[in-house]
């Protein structure tokens, strides 16, 4: 691959041991993951500062893998901030209008810390929307909308879950040729 650095954007959790992100940037030589935040964990504000300040700290061309919340926390980033970006993989962003399982933040709860409404304007750099055909945090069309909303192309995974280590995701092979594929488009 290029000299393009791949910075890591996780999802509300953060950083998953068995994670495809986490097992993913131990594999890559030139990457980097946004840390975890200490406290106003569900704080947008936070999540889209410590975005640019890992951005800050990178020079040259940059392809950001972000999943789940993280997808949403870059488009927040991108509607905010002008830097470029070599690309975005985007993996199973969630749908604030859905209904969620127990266990996750509740829609509203995300509402009240920033998150909604979501921007809905082309994205300033290619993307791939990676989608699933049974996620529990977004339906198939929901994500179709958000990747037309944001000038993306979407990739249909079939039956993915989320994409996370409950849905049987630690490795996640097809993420690096995704990555691939930005770094030779831009």
């Amino acid at each position: 691959m290029s000299e393009t650095t791949i910075l890591i954007v996780p999802g509300l959790r953060d950083h998953v041991p068995e994670h495809w992100q986490t097992l993913l940037e131990a594999k890559l030589d030139n990457v980097r993951s946004v840390p975890p935040l200490e406290e106003n964990k569900l704080s947008l504000a936070a999540r889209v500062e410590a975005i640019q300040r890992e951005l800050g700290k990178i020079s040259g061309p940059v392809i950001l893998v972000a999943h789940s919340a993280g997808v949403l926390m870059v488009v927040h980033w991108a509607a905010r901030y002008d830097r470029p970006i070599k690309g975005a993989l985007l993996a199973a962003p969630p749908d604030l209008e859905a209904s969620w399982p127990a266990g996750y933040p509740t829609p509203e709860s995300l509402r009240a810390n920033g998150w909604d409404p979501l921007p809905k304007g082309a994205l300033p750099f290619p993307a791939i929307v990676a989608a699933s055909t049974n996620d529990h945090l977004a339906s198939l069309e929901a994500v179709s909308q958000m990747a037309s909303d944001w000038g993306s192309a979407l990739v249909n995974l079939g039956a993915v879950g989320h994409l996370n280590p409950a849905a049987g995701y630690g490795e996640w092979p097809q993420a690096q040729a995704f990555i691939r594929t930005l770094d030779r488009q831009a």
